[in-house]
């Protein structure tokens, strides 16, 4: 041969190629399956998309078609009729006890339900409670409010500051007027209360006797 290590290159190639169709026949069926599965899991995605932005515009939709009818019961009756699960549920759940004038009744149960859901995100059951604590009022013992506001007044809470206004009002409805209003007077100086809180916070405080310290 006038050229053997061409020729060897040749082999060797030859061997490389052989050796390359031997692993595809063996192992190939491993990249095909991953292809289809990335494929068909971007596949999988799009049509789970598409089908949870349906069925968010349908809930949306339905949403709106019972919240323009003047009539509250009639609204009632027709948001309660929405089928929502999961998170959609507790937007339900809180929609229907924003009108508590209509059935007081009905918005206490569905805030219970949406406080007692314990597949949802704090926020939802934090807000539910709290509302349903100030719904409530007397209805709901004093002992039963403070247990109920307590773990939702710890820090991190979304709706922290709000729960311990309602626990300082505890106390002023003891007769603690003194607690309350260092537990106000607190309230007022802390970092995550907002302009709207401080002013209420200081109407009370006013109230109960006392005088807002100056900063």
């Amino acid at each position: 041969m006038s050229n053997p290590e061409s020729f060897i290159d040749e082999v060797t190639e030859e061997v490389r190629r052989d050796k390359l169709f031997g692993y595809f026949r063996r192992y190939g069926w491993i990249a095909i399956l991953a292809v289809l599965l990335i494929v068909g899991g971007a596949a999988a995605r799009e049509y789970r998309m598409a089908q949870f932005q349906s069925q968010s515009k349908a809930f949306g939709d339905a949403l709106m078609t019972a919240l323009d009818m003047n009539d509250a019961a009639a609204r009632r009756v027709a948001l309660s009729e929405i089928e929502a699960p999961g998170q959609r549920g507790a937007i339900l759940g809180l929609l229907l006890a924003s009108d508590p004038s209509s059935d007081r009744s009905a918005a206490l149960a569905a805030l219970e339900k949406v406080a007692a859901d314990t597949t949802l995100p704090p926020s939802y059951k934090d807000l539910a409670v709290l509302r349903r604590v100030i719904l409530a009022g007397s209805e709901i013992s004093a002992a039963d409010r403070k247990a109920l506001l307590d773990p939702i007044a710890v820090a991190g809470r979304p709706y922290r500051v709000l729960a311990q206004e309602q626990l300082a009002m505890l106390l002023a409805e003891g007769g603690d007027n003194a607690g309350a209003i260092a537990a106000l007077e607190a309230l007022r100086q802390d970092q995550e209360a907002t302009p709207a809180l401080r002013s209420r916070v200081e109407q009370v405080i006013v109230a109960l006797g006392g005088t807002p310290a100056t900063n």
